[in-house]
């Protein structure tokens, strides 16, 4: 399963299919979804015992970039699918797209799987952008706020989704890189348990049940 994280191809009979609709009716599409109630857990993200200096400099990095979301057509496809998901969890259709075009937009400068980025939020926060956990961790991927002392940005809002992103995409990608890309041990660091697997297996398991799509 892990493994085919790494074959990300681009979705050539959905975009076929949708290549010829205009992107004002791929967002009319969006309004015809249904609620259903959430879930209501989310699980925290341990601090470090002491501050790795290389994810410092790459969180300092991230926050002082600017957008850069491309929204190309794939996008937009993958935008659809993925509402049609969230629609469980979120009423709103424009909160959806919010949400899921910030995740996107994240999860690909951090160049990692948007749908495992997802799959992490289900997990930590049930898609509640105010979730605190009982340590102190907060919003979608449960960040933990000694980051911003860390990194002298005091002012910076965990709560606000687009902050929260950035820095719990930044934190995943470097941890899936000192784990030379086995995602087991990086969500395990990410959740502050490493050498147990209940946390990765759980999120694998979600990612696998309600985000994975085949890209092939």
């Amino acid at each position: 399963m892990l493994k085919r994280l790494h074959k990300i191809k681009p979705l050539n009979l959905l975009i076929a299919l949708l290549r010829t609709l205009s992107q004002s009716l791929l967002i009319l599409a969006l309004s015809s979804v249904v609620f259903f109630a959430p879930t209501t857990y989310a699980n925290s993200t341990a601090p470090a015992n002491k501050v790795d200096q290389i994810l410092k400099q790459a969180l300092a990095n991230a926050v002082a970039d600017a957008d850069s979301f491309d929204d190309k057509f794939e996008a937009e496809v993958w935008l659809v699918d993925m509402s049609a998901r969230l629609k469980r969890f979120i009423k709103s259709p424009e909160k959806r797209l919010k949400l899921l075009r910030m995740v996107h937009q994240e999860a690909t400068r951090a160049d990692i799987s948007p749908e495992l980025v997802i799959s992490v939020i289900h997990v930590e926060s049930a898609f509640n952008p105010y979730a605190v956990s009982y340590v102190g961790a907060q919003g979608l991927m449960q960040v933990m706020p000694f980051w911003k002392k860390e990194l002298g940005r005091g002012d910076d809002n965990l709560i606000n989704s687009a902050t929260n992103l950035r820095y719990g995409c930044t934190i995943l990608k470097h941890y899936l890189k000192r784990e030379k890309g086995d995602w087991i041990r990086a969500l395990a660091r990410y959740n502050g348990s490493l050498g147990r697997t209940k946390y990765p297996e759980k999120v694998m398991n979600f990612w696998q049940k309600y985000w994975f799509v085949d890209h092939q």
